[in-house]
């Protein structure tokens, strides 16, 4: 079983649940519509890792704000990159087909560490680098459904463990990567920066 680590103590997550088309620019991006729901799917234990790995060409990256749960709450928050073999993905959705295969695979959920969840969520920010360029930013006011209301939603038909990680959606500016790209990532809330992680692709 894959673990991660909050305040230095390792936890072992049951699953990973990820919020699909958070952002309307990204929405965009992608071409896809709207949704009149919020889009829930997981990742299993088995794709949790703490390193970026290339897979293919096609593959995308997705810079999310991530939030531990204990105790049915928002209790710890870190970075995590939501990994997607593209192709596989279009593929799937256009027979209207799961997305395991594309989004669910080992590896697919790289995430840092988590510290503590204090301050007001209403400040939250996170920037990604790439090579020391901005490519991603997100706050809480781009979000289509803020964190608190995420955890409600899902635990309308889902249980939480105590360790479960939920991967609050990503903002525009998804592209693939290469070997060797540098990954930086900076999480602020009340105009200070808490979290910095730091990945070089393998």
């Amino acid at each position: 079983m894959r673990t991660i680590y909050f305040n230095n103590n390792p936890i072992t997550p049951s699953k990973v649940v990820c919020i699909g088309r958070n952002y309307v620019e990204h929405i965009y991006e992608l071409g896809n519509e709207i949704p009149e729901n919020m889009v829930l799917f997981n990742k299993p234990n088995s794709a949790i890792t703490d390193e970026l790995k290339f897979y293919q060409s096609d593959c995308r990256f997705e810079g999310e704000i991530c939030f531990l749960v204990i105790d049915n709450k928002l209790q710890g928050i870190g970075f995590g990159l939501d990994l997607t073999k593209a192709n596989i993905q279009n593929h799937l959705k256009a027979k209207g087909l799961p997305w395991e295969r594309a989004k669910g695979f080992d590896g697919s959920c790289v995430l840092g560490k988590f510290i503590p969840l204090n301050g007001n969520l209403e400040t939250l920010e996170m920037k990604l680098y790439i090579n020391d360029h901005l490519q991603q930013h997100a706050t809480y006011e781009l979000m289509i459904y803020k964190p608190l209301e995420i955890l409600e939603e899902i635990q309308t038909f889902m249980s939480l463990e105590d360790g479960d990680i939920i991967m609050s959606g990503t903002p525009k500016g998804v592209a693939a990567y290469a070997k060797g790209d540098i990954f930086r990532a900076e999480i602020y809330i009340d105009g200070e920066m808490i979290i910095q992680e730091i990945f070089e692709v393998l």
